[in-house]
C-alpha cells in the first residue's frame, strides 16, 4: 500500500469531520483506517463488526459520496474487522454502497441540469438594479463575484442592511448574472426560514446525509435573512458543514443579514468568523439622488405620468427605503383610478401621510454635538478627543446614539463625526447604549429630552 492511501483517506476523513457532529465523527469515523486500495476497492479497518453495521445503517451514503470524491467513482468499499486478538484472524465484509454514486455521467447529472430550479426571481436583475452612493460598494463586489464565482477575495459575500434597501434584488441579481454567464450553473437561492424548514424535515425523517448531499452539489448558494439562523443550533451546525464544503471546493456562498455580523446575536461563533472570511458590505439607506432615480425608474417602467414636483415630494419624503417608494407609487394609482383624481401635490401628500413617517428636516451632526455638550456640561473637545473620563465617554455615546435614531447617516460616517471613531468602535458604543436603555433611568431621561430638543 503506498503512502497515496493515507493521504487520500485524511482528505475524506476531513470531509467527514466537517459534515458531522464532533461526537458523531469520534465515536464512529476517528477509529477508520485505509488499509488497502487495489483494483478500485478501499478497504478500512474498524473495531468491530457493530461499527461496519452502523455505519452501514446510518451513514453509508455520506460516505459513499465522500469516497468516491476522493477516490473515484469506480471505488467500492470494505470493511476489515479483527475477529480474533490471539491468531490475528480478520474478516472481511463488502459494503452495500445503496447511494446511486452522484458523479456518475450515466445517472443523475443530465437530470441534475434540466430539473436544477434556481429559485431566484428573474425580474430582479443588474438591469433593474439602480446603483448609488449607498450601494456602489456592494453593487461593485457583486458584478466581481458574477464574472469569476468562488475565485474572488469576495468569498463569502456578505450583504447587510436595513429592510427594503435592495439586499435580496442584489443578491438575486449575481444569481440571474451568473446563470447568464453560464446556465449550467447550479445557483440556489433560499431563504433562511426555508433552510430551517427543510433542516428540521431532514432531522425529522433521518435523512440529514441526503440533505448535506444536496447542498453539496450546489455552485453558488445564496441564503436570505441568516439572521434568523438566531438561537437554532441544529441548524447553524449543519450550515456551518455545508459551508465549510462549499468554500473548500471555491464554491460561492452570498448571504444576507439585516445586521452585520459583529451584532448578530446567538450565533456561533465558529459561524461569525466564517462570515468575516470574505468581505462584510453594507446596502445604507438610499441617498436622495438615489430614491429619485429608482423612482423615475419605476415610473418610466409603468408608463405613469407625474409632474417634477410629485416626484420630487416622494424622493424627500419616502426615504427609509425601497418599498416606501414602490408603496407611495402603487397606492397614487390606486386611489387616482378609483377616486377619479390627478395625481398631484394634494393626493401625494395625503398618500405619503398615510403610508410613511414623513421625516422632519435633516438633524446635523453638529447640532447634537451641541446639544449634548450643553446638556451634561461639557466642552466639544472633550467629547470628541480621547479622554477616558466616564462623564466624556457617557456623552460621546449619547452622540453616536442620537446620530443613529435622528439622522440618516452609515456608521462609518457616525464615526468620523465623533472624532474619527472605528465602524466597530461605533457598533460596540450602539449595542451598549441600548443595553443600558432597559435599566439606567437616568439615560432614558437624557435620551428623551435630548430627542425632544433636536427634533422640535
Amino acid at each position: 500500500m503506498t503512502q497515496d492511501v493515507f493521504v487520500l483517506w485524511n482528505q475524506c476523513a476531513a470531509i467527514l469531520r466537517d459534515n458531522l457532529t464532533a461526537t458523531v465523527y469520534k465515536m464512529w469515523f476517528a477509529s477508520l483506517q485505509a488499509v488497502d486500495y487495489t483494483d478500485d476497492v478501499l478497504v478500512l479497518r474498524v473495531k468491530s463488526q457493530f461499527v461496519a453495521e452502523y455505519i452501514e445503517e446510518n451513514y453509508i451514503d455520506l460516505l459513499s459520496r465522500v469516497i468516491w470524491r476522493v477516490f473515484g467513482e469506480k471505488t467500492r468499499l470494505e470493511y476489515r474487522v479483527l475477529v480474533d486478538s490471539t491468531s490475528g484472524a480478520v474478516a472481511t465484509y463488502p459494503s452495500e454502497q445503496r447511494t446511486v454514486n452522484p458523479l456518475s455521467q450515466q445517472t443523475s447529472a443530465a437530470a441534475l441540469n434540466t430539473q436544477w430550479d434556481a429559485r431566484l426571481n428573474t425580474k430582479e436583475n443588474f438591469s433593474t438594479f439602480i446603483k448609488g452612493e449607498s450601494n456602489k460598494l456592494a453593487y461593485a463586489a457583486g458584478m466581481a463575484i458574477a464574472a469569476e464565482p468562488g475565485k474572488t477575495i469576495f468569498n463569502p459575500l456578505f450583504i447587510y442592511g436595513g429592510s427594503g434597501v435592495g439586499k435580496t434584488h442584489l443578491a438575486n441579481a449575481i444569481g440571474n448574472e451568473i446563470l447568464t454567464i453560464n446556465p449550467k450553473a447550479k445557483v440556489l437561492y433560499v431563504s433562511a426560514n426555508t433552510f430551517k424548514l427543510q433542516y428540521q424535515e431532514a432531522a425529522q425523517k433521518n435523512c440529514i446525509p441526503d440533505f448535506l448531499a444536496f447542498y453539496q452539489q450546489v455552485d453558488v448558494l445564496i441564503i436570505d435573512d441568516i439572521q434568523f439562523f438566531a438561537g437554532l443550533k441544529g441548524t447553524q451546525d449543519t450550515f456551518f458543514h455545508i459551508f465549510n464544503y462549499l468554500h473548500q471546493s471555491r464554491k460561492q456562498l452570498i448571504l444576507t443579514s439585516d445586521r452585520s455580523p459583529l451584532q448578530l446575536r446567538d450565533v456561533e461563533e465558529r459561524l461569525l468568523t466564517r462570515f468575516k472570511w470574505g468581505l462584510s458590505v453594507e446596502i445604507q439607506r438610499p441617498e436622495y439622488d438615489l430614491r429619485r432615480n429608482i423612482l423615475l425608474s419605476r415610473v418610466h417602467r409603468d408608463g405613469l405620468q407625474l409632474s417634477d414636483e410629485v416626484v420630487e415630494y416622494i424622493a424627500r419624503h419616502a426615504c427609509d427605503n425601497i418599498r416606501d417608494i414602490e408603496g407611495v407609487l402603487a397606492s397614487l394609482m390606486a386611489y387616482s383610478t378609483l377616486m377619479n383624481r390627478d395625481v398631484d401635490l394634494n393626493l401625494t401628500q395625503e398618500v405619503v401621510a398615510r403610508l410613511v413617517k414623513v421625516q422632519p428636516k435633516e438633524v446635523m451632526a453638529e447640532d447634537v454635538i451641541g446639544a449634548v455638550c450643553e446638556h451634561l456640561n461639557l466642552t466639544e473637545k472633550a467629547v470628541l478627543g480621547q479622554s477616558r473620563q466616564r462623564e466624556v465617554v457617557r456623552a460621546r455615546q449619547l452622540v453616536m446614539y442620537l446620530l443613529k435614531r435622528l439622522t440618516t447617516r452609515s456608521l462609518s460616517e457616525i464615526g468620523a463625526a465623533v472624532g474619527h471613531r472605528s465602524h466597530a468602535t461605533v457598533i460596540h458604543t450602539l449595542n451598549t447604549v441600548s443595553d443600558q436603555l432597559e435599566y439606567d433611568r437616568v439615560l432614558k431621561h437624557d435620551v428623551a429630552l435630548l430627542e425632544e430638543a433636536l427634533t422640535r
